[in-house]
């Protein structure tokens, strides 16, 4: 299955500007209710903060009103094709140690992959294949 068919599409993708506060960065992902913000610049992912980010700024005494999302995003994120399969993802997520991917088409941010969307992939995957289990089995009887 390709990255594509689960990824979230480019209007659900939660992104700021460099130069946009980290004040601003939070609000977002306050409004949006998600754990990242991938920062963009020419329609490229040129980095993401996360929200454990964000909290080890504010552990190193800085303040929301001096930096910006340049100031402590994660540069050149890892990123995966929407074209690769699933399977070339998740080594990718392991090889790398991140939970979010954002997604690129051509260099061009197309969207975004978490490890969660992952795992509700594989409930369903293993919610159908239960199903199919419990058609072909013989029903259990109960004493």
């Amino acid at each position: 299955m390709p990255v594509k068919d689960i990824a979230r599409p480019r209007e659900e993708l939660v992104s700021a500007e460099p130069t946009a506060s980290i004040r601003e960065v939070c609000q977002l992902m306050d409004d949006k209710k998600v754990g990242c913000v991938v920062i963009e610049s020419e329609n490229k992912p040129a980095g993401i903060i996360t929200d454990r980010d964000v909290s080890m700024a504010f552990g190193e005494g800085k303040s929301l009103e001096d930096l910006t999302a340049d100031d402590i995003m994660n540069r050149d994120p890892h990123t995966v094709s929407s074209d690769d399969g699933v399977f070339e993802l998740c080594a990718t997520m392991a090889e790398h140690g991140v939970r979010r991917m954002p997604v690129i088409k051509d260099d061009t941010l197309t969207g975004i992959i978490t490890f969660d969307d992952l795992v509700v992939l594989l409930d369903d995957e293993m919610s159908n294949l239960s199903d199919v289990v419990r058609t072909e089995s013989p029903a259990y009887e109960t004493s």
